[in-house]
């Protein structure tokens, strides 16, 4: 089966884009979203999270301690490195699983943000990336999580491989810039995917 990876930096569209081929009736896999889950309910990156992080990064519930771990490793590079290294393998094995249970469709796609950061593109066949001028992303950010600034946004930018790194090691663009319409190219690619089956 054909699994396709679709990555790209914050603000850039990547969500409209997975719904767009979801609707197509193509399996979706959110790494983010699913990341949540396999640390909220997967014992062994439990353990080795306590054991790095400490007792206090689940609750007595069993919990992640969001606000905990991320005052603990989102601004130290070494500890975030850290805390990427033991969740990304875990991600990556949940997603075979998945994978695997999608057994009737053409083909997949796999949406994660860090997708060359945390080396998952190796697990892809080909790679989308959606790109969109950074004022728009600034933009687009700022309306969606009203509670982050600007200085917020420009600092995760920062820590997100370039976009034009990004597109240079990818085999697709979708370009989302408010300019080009995207249910085109989408389409495009859809029929592109089922070809190769």
């Amino acid at each position: 089966m054909l699994k396709i990876g679709i990555t790209g930096g914050i603000g850039v569209g990547k969500t409209v884009v997975c719904r767009m081929f979801a609707i197509l009736g193509v399996p979706v896999y959110d790494a983010d979203t699913r990341a949540k889950w396999v640390m909220r309910y997967d014992e062994a990156l439990k353990q080795e999270l306590t054991d790095a992080f400490g007792p206090e990064t689940y609750t007595q519930e069993g919990e992640l301690n969001r606000t905990y771990l991320a005052k603990t490793a989102f601004h130290d590079p070494q500890k975030l490195a850290l805390l990427n290294s033991l969740v990304h393998p875990h991600v990556g094995n949940d997603f075979e699983h998945w994978v695997e249970a999608q057994s009737s469709a053409p083909y997949v796609i796999k949406e994660a943000a860090l997708m060359y950061e945390s080396e998952s593109w190796r697990q892809m066949d080909e790679i989308i990336v959606v790109s969109a001028p950074l004022e728009v992303r600034i933009k687009r950010v700022l309306q969606r999580d009203p509670h982050r600034t600007q200085h917020d946004i420009e600092a995760i930018i920062g820590k997100q491989l370039k976009e034009e790194d990004k597109k240079a090691r990818a085999q697709h663009i979708i370009y989302n810039d408010d300019q080009q319409l995207v249910i085109p190219q989408v389409l495009k690619l859809h029929e592109l995917f089922i070809s190769k089956k």
